[in-house]
């Protein structure tokens, strides 16, 4: 075989192999969109289904109220000993079914805004569907106002009421404790003692013993009791005036008055009371 045969046949061979290639590589591409189709297929059929699967329990749920709205409507208007039992039976049915309702709603409505189905058609379903719950709140409502005009008055919901106000008046109560507590914690917090006397007094009272001050059992119903929020000035009434109890002494003075008396001013109370509660002042 000369030169050129052997060189056509390469290109041959060549031009073989790309053919098949491209044909491998058509196929595929076009496999692969089939696939894709099929899925979006799949999803559209998945989202259809759940939607008329939500509408159509809307739907018996409709039925299943106007069924039990018929019932209330023959027990209302009968006789009999267990009346009021099938009035709060199917009551409590149709609250219980309007309720399942409103959740199935909106799930749908969450379906149209998640999925991938768009259509003014099917917001309008939604829409109307929407409007017949409210139109039966409207029905209930009515119907309960009929009940109570009749006297007739369903035991579990008289119940739940007088829980409510049970549950009101408790929280009023614990309302008026925990004011109170806090009252009191205040109170506590702005609470002083205070007392003045001569040694021998303060002796007696156990409140100035072996030259301490407020040690051991000391009678404290000798003290006055004192808001300090409020009592800022104490006179001593003595010419001689000595702090037994420590003080901060940039927070009080010690004046002597028009009869040279001794008057204690508290000129910043909390850092005054902030080392101790009580006063204790010796005088003569």
């Amino acid at each position: 075989m000369n030169m050129k045969k052997l060189l056509f046949a390469v290109v041959c061979a060549l031009a073989f192999v790309a053919c098949k290639q491209g044909k491998s590589d058509a196929d595929l591409a076009g496999a692969q969109l089939r696939d894709s189709l099929n899925r979006v297929i799949e999803q559209k059929d998945t989202e259809i289904n759940d939607l008329m699967s939500t509408m159509n329990e809307i739907e018996e749920g409709f039925r299943e109220i106007n069924e039990a709205e018929n019932r209330l409507s023959l027990a209302r208007d009968g006789e009999g000993a267990n009346r009021e039992q099938r009035i709060r039976e199917n009551l409590q049915f149709i609250q219980s079914t309007m309720k399942q309702n409103r959740e199935l709603i909106a799930k749908l409505q969450r379906q149209l805004r998640e999925g991938s189905i768009k259509g003014d058609q099917l917001q309008r379903t939604i829409e109307n569907l929407t409007k017949q719950m409210e139109e039966k709140d409207k029905q209930l409502q009515q119907l309960r106002e009929e009940l109570d005009a009749k006297d007739i008055h369903i035991m579990d919901l008289d119940e739940k009421i007088a829980n409510l106000n049970t549950n009101v008046d408790n929280l009023t109560e614990e309302g008026n404790r925990k004011t109170q507590k806090i009252n009191d914690q205040d109170q506590q917090l702005h609470t002083a003692w205070y007392v003045f006397g001569t040694k021998d007094e303060l002796k007696e009272q156990r409140i100035y013993d072996g030259g301490k001050v407020l040690q051991g059992n000391f009678n404290r119903s000798y003290f006055t009791k004192i808001d300090i929020r409020v009592t800022k000035e104490i006179k001593l009434y003595s010419r001689s005036a000595k702090m037994l109890t420590v003080h901060p002494a940039s927070s009080y003075t010690l004046q002597r008055d028009a009869n040279k008396q001794y008057v204690l001013r508290i000129t910043n109370p909390q850092q005054f009371w902030s080392t101790s509660k009580y006063l204790v002042i010796q005088v003569k």
